[in-house]
């Protein structure tokens, strides 16, 4: 059986997203620990900091009776004294499942070549897709659904989990509008979406009319100098998603993929509002990396 990856959703057709959602929802409903991955390990590869994906990595596989084992990569040979395809090759005979959460796409691609095992991808440079996974389960709950809905992305658009975003709402017809700085290096790249369709629209307040979603993200990701701070700040401030913005659409959710910036991207009147699900977001990301484990090794519950 050929192994199954998660590099980028769009890797995955329309009925894989179904699945994992559906069987997410299902995870999170009965709340057993099952020991159906007992006996599997999970090898944790960190490039960069991390809180939910760590902990809801680790504590997923617990829950399924499984081990995982945290490598910081900064401790290791690769890229130094060892290539990609011997590292990919031995960790491989080590574990039934790799996560990896890196700073370049290539990166994974190529560990994913080499593996014979299932590698799942926990952030990099291009997409975040065990986020997005999290954030369509969100919607689900608390929405009914996602399909004809709207998500409105304030901000910086040219990051991994917009590029998600898009990639999946495409596959479960959910409309996704940006509104950005009308220039290349606030919006989507267009290489990495490839064939993705969005709306743009400029004017936030436009923008967010109609939505079912307001979501944004930090306006620094991990790639950005942070000589750029101000001029990104000055320049994003429009798309801070306050009071005012909120209010423009009473029946919207607020969604951030955290951490959070508070007083950058987003005000405390709205990230701590009752219409602010983020924190729901964070734990869904445990219910839906379970279902994406099971999928990728191909256990049946």
């Amino acid at each position: 059986m050929k192994k199954r990856d998660l590099l980028s959703l769009e890797d995955w057709k329309k009925s894989d997203i179904s699945d994992v959602i559906i069987r997410a929802e299902k995870l999170k409903r009965n709340r057993k620990t099952v020991n159906v991955l007992n006996g599997k390990t999970l090898l944790m590869l960190f490039a960069k900091p991390s809180l939910r994906t760590y902990l809801s990595f680790d504590i997923a596989m617990y829950q399924l009776g499984g081990h995982a084992i945290f490598y910081d990569l900064s401790h290791s040979t690769l890229g130094k004294k060892e290539s990609i395809k011997d590292f990919s090759k031995v960790i491989a005979r080590y574990s039934d499942v790799i996560m990896a959460r890196l700073y370049e796409h290539k990166q994974i691609e190529e560990i994913a070549k080499y593996a014979d095992v299932p590698v799942i991808n926990g952030l990099t440079n291009y997409y975040h897709p065990c986020q997005v996974l999290g954030d369509f389960l969100t919607i689900k709950e608390k929405l009914g659904g996602f399909q004809k809905k709207k998500i409105a992305f304030l901000g910086d658009a040219n990051n991994n989990v917009v590029h998600s975003l898009i990639l999946e709402g495409n596959r479960t017809g959910t409309e996704i509008i940006i509104s950005s700085p009308d220039k290349k290096e606030y919006l989507p790249n267009p290489k990495v979406i490839a064939k993705g369709k969005y709306k743009y629209i400029k004017d936030p307040k436009k923008a967010v009319k109609d939505a079912d979603v307001i979501y944004t993200d930090t306006w620094m990701s991990y790639q950005v100098p942070k000589s750029q701070e101000k001029k990104r700040i000055k320049m994003l401030k429009p798309y801070q998603v306050n009071g005012k913005i909120f209010n423009i659409n009473k029946k919207a959710i607020f969604m951030h993929c955290l951490p959070a910036k508070r007083g950058h991207e987003v005000t405390d009147d709205v990230i701590d509002s009752k219409r602010s699900v983020v924190y729901q977001q964070a734990e869904n990301r445990m219910w839906s990396e379970k279902a994406v484990l099971l999928k990728c090794l191909g256990v049946k519950t």
